[in-house]
């Protein structure tokens, strides 16, 4: 995943227990700060949440979090998403600054990540020399 998002964007992941393969991907990769293993709490999870720009995540409960706390969320769905998020919308009646990224073919990641790094080049526009992911 993290290979398909621009550079000059710091990353942070809060994940609180990624499997090994994840733990070597963000210990490889200079742009993201692992914060997952110093959250003990939602409140945890909340206070790093207020502090971000935006928060991108699949629908786990940090999203949910950061967008009922009306942060910028962005939720990749899958192709058959949970029924909460209705069907044929990028936005959610629940929760006003959320965006969704929803596979178009079932199984295939690649066009989210090129939509939603599309997105933070057009939202935030990053510094190009800033450590970031390689492509």
């Amino acid at each position: 995943m993290i290979e398909h998002l621009p550079a000059g964007v710091h990353y942070v992941s809060l994940q609180k227990e990624p499997s090994e393969a994840d733990r070597a991907v963000l210990g490889s990769n200079p742009a993201v700060l692992n914060l997952g293993p110093e959250l003990d709490d939602f409140t945890d999870t909340a206070a790093v949440c207020d502090c971000l720009d935006a928060v991108l995540s699949v629908d786990t409960s940090v999203a949910h979090l950061s967008a009922a706390l009306g942060r910028t969320t962005w939720i990749l769905l899958p192709f058959n998403a949970d029924w909460r998020w209705l069907l044929d919308r990028d936005d959610s009646p629940w929760y006003p600054a959320a965006r969704l990224y929803r596979q178009r073919t079932l199984g295939v990641w690649r066009d989210v990540f090129e939509r939603v790094a599309m997105d933070l080049i057009a939202t935030f526009n990053p510094v190009s020399d800033a450590p970031g992911p390689r492509r």
